[in-house]
This record gives structure tokens, C-alpha cells and sequence, in this order.
């Protein structure tokens, strides 16, 4: 009886003890997580945007960290490193050092699309990266060369499209960008066939679509503002569920009779996995703090970018509720697998 005792108390006294240890150093791990999140940053952090320089991931990216370095006082610096649909990239900072100093501005292509749409992915967006916060979201807008296309709303579009089956080209910056799965969803949707012609950048599609020579377009905001009101183009609905601020008389596809249809490009800020939770939070205290700036906001505005700060609970069910949307969409059309 005397040794049961004893041992149910030394057993009792170890458990106390390996509590006791195991809370102190939880204790030390957040105190020295909360020292390390005050001390960050305290050297220029590296921003790697996945798309080319004077896109409007890349225009969007350096209004934010330019913020960003005034707000915490080094240089938040801007690297773009292109290909693979913006894979790359965000797979560069999927595999960098998660100690907040490499981060990426990444966008719904290698975030949500790629997912689905690549045969194989070196990373995965849902577990490999830390998401900060959604940025901004991007409408796209249904674009027509009026002189080959002589329509003026969606209805006559589409009635012109079913009379000419897989006749009419339309362009986008890429396989698997926003604007080729608007026009695929587009297509879903009425019953439409076109043929695809991906572009590597927004100028040169921009100046065939003038030209005729591929008369239809999903685009977004900024890369068709310079030619608004030139009557070279013409714009016949946005892919947003409610009009646009900077263009409040372009009606959405849905007051043009088409339902359930909604696309549109975002971009997010994300760090790698594994990043201490007190720096991504610090992160995206100061991005929201940054989106909310009426500087920033009204800029980001301007250029046809809707600011949407979120919390990162928040961006993480964004992406994943998008990842199961673009499989639908990718799937249902049959879209095929890039091999790459």
C-alpha cells in the first residue's frame, strides 16, 4: 500500500513538473516570437512578384510596399521573376527561409487556377505559404474591336458568336489567366465557342485587338484604360456582381441577362510556411492599415483595383473557396492540363 502511494506520488509530481516545463517553455517560445515580430523587419524585405514589370500585379505591388517601407522603416523591394503562369515565383518564396524577409504578391492564377489547370506543381498554395492578406480584386471587362464585331450589348454578342460557332478569336495574357477562364466561364454559360489566343502581355494583345486581328477580349481595368474613349474598342458588360467605381456605365453581365457569372483577378500577399505567426500578423496588421491609407486606396482605385483587405483566416478560406470554384469551371469545360 505504502509503494502505491508513493509511486502515485512521484507520478503526480513529474506530471506537475512536465507542465510546469512544458508551459515555461511555451511561455519563452511567445515571448521570444513577440520579441522577434517587435525587432522585424530589420533589414529590406524582398517582394517577389510572379508577372512582368508594368502589370497591374506589379503596379499594385509597388503602391503597396512603397506603404509598407514608410510604415516600417526599410525598403520593402519589389523582384519580378516571371514564367510558368506566375508558378515560379511563388514558388521561389514557397521554398525561401520563412523568417519574413522574402515574401511574395502573388495572384489568382499560381494561388487558385494553377492548382487544377497544371499537370504538376512544385508547391501547393493551401499548404505551402502563409497568406497575409487578400489585396485587391481586379473585374474584368468583355471587350469587342466594334468595326470587325458590329454589336453593341451582350445579348447581340452572343447571339453573333452562336450564329458564327468557334469563328471568333478572342485573347488573354495567358493559359490560365483570370480573363481566358471568364471567357471559358463566359462560354459555359450561353452556350457560346470561340477560339482561345493567349498573349504573353497585355500591349501587344491590346494592339491586335485594335488592329482585328483577334476582336474579342476578357481584360482587366487597367490594361484597357488608355484606350477608352478612342472608339477603337468597346466595352459591352463588367464580370463583377455590381458596377464599377471608375467605370459606373459599364453594366455587369448580370444586368445584361447573363446569371450566376462572376470573374475576376485578385492579388494576395502571402509568406512562406512556417513564418512565425507574430510576424505574419504584424504583416497584415500593417498591410490593412496600408490598403486603408485613402493615398493608397484612391491610387489603387484609379487604376481599376477594388482595395479588399482581409484577415488571414479570412484570405486562407478565400483561396481555398476559389481553388474549388476554377476546378469546376476547368474541369467542366474540359479545359486541358498544361504539362510544364
Amino acid at each position: 500500500m505504502e509503494h502505491s502511494l508513493g509511486r502515485t506520488f512521484w507520478r503526480g509530481q513529474f506530471f506537475h513538473f512536465a507542465t510546469s516545463a512544458i508551459g515555461a517553455l511555451l511561455v519563452a517560445a511567445f515571448a521570444i516570437g513577440q520579441a522577434n515580430a517587435q525587432a522585424y523587419p530589420s533589414r529590406a524585405v524582398k517582394v517577389i512578384v510572379p508577372f512582368g514589370a508594368g502589370s497591374a500585379s506589379d503596379v499594385t505591388a509597388r503602391l503597396l510596399s512603397e506603404r509598407l517601407s514608410e510604415y516600417l522603416g526599410v525598403n520593402f523591394v519589389v523582384e519580378n521573376r516571371t514564367g510558368a503562369g506566375g508558378n515560379i515565383g511563388t514558388d521561389a518564396v514557397a521554398k525561401a527561409d520563412p523568417d519574413g524577409y522574402t515574401l511574395v504578391y502573388s495572384a489568382i492564377g499560381p494561388l487558385a487556377i494553377n492548382k487544377t489547370l497544371f499537370s504538376k506543381m512544385p508547391y501547393d498554395p493551401e499548404t505551402d505559404l502563409e497568406p497575409i492578406s487578400l489585396i485587391a480584386t481586379l473585374p474584368n471587362l468583355l471587350v469587342i474591336n466594334p468595326t470587325i464585331i458590329p454589336v453593341k450589348n451582350v445579348q447581340e454578342f452572343i447571339a453573333y458568336a452562336k450564329a458564327r460557332p468557334g469563328q471568333l478569336n478572342y485573347s488573354s495574357i495567358g493559359n490560365g489567366s483570370s480573363q481566358h477562364l471568364a471567357a471559358v466561364q463566359f462560354e459555359l454559360a450561353t452556350g457560346v465557342k470561340m477560339k482561345h489566343v493567349p498573349y504573353r502581355g497585355g500591349p501587344q494583345m491590346m494592339t491586335d485587338l485594335v488592329k482585328g486581328e483577334v476582336p474579342v477580349t476578357f481584360q482587366n481595368i487597367p490594361t484597357v484604360l488608355g484606350l477608352l474613349g478612342t472608339g477603337q474598342m468597346r466595352v459591352l458588360a463588367i464580370t463583377t456582381a455590381k458596377r464599377n467605381k471608375v467605370l459606373p456605365n459599364i453594366p455587369t453581365m448580370a444586368e445584361e441577362g447573363v446569371k450566376n457569372f462572376e470573374s475576376y483577378a485578385w492579388f494576395g500577399f502571402l509568406a512562406p510556411k512556417g513564418t512565425p505567426a507574430a510576424i505574419v500578423e504584424k504583416l497584415n496588421k500593417e498591410t490593412v492599415k496600408a490598403l486603408a491609407d485613402p493615398g493608397l486606396n484612391e491610387r489603387m482605385i484609379e487604376i481599376g483595383a477594388e482595395p479588399s483587405p482581409t484577415s488571414r483566416a479570412e484570405f486562407k478560406a478565400f483561396i481555398a473557396a476559389d481553388v474549388a470554384k476554377w476546378r469546376k469551371v476547368i474541369e467542366g469545360a474540359g479545359v486541358p492540363k498544361i504539362d510544364q
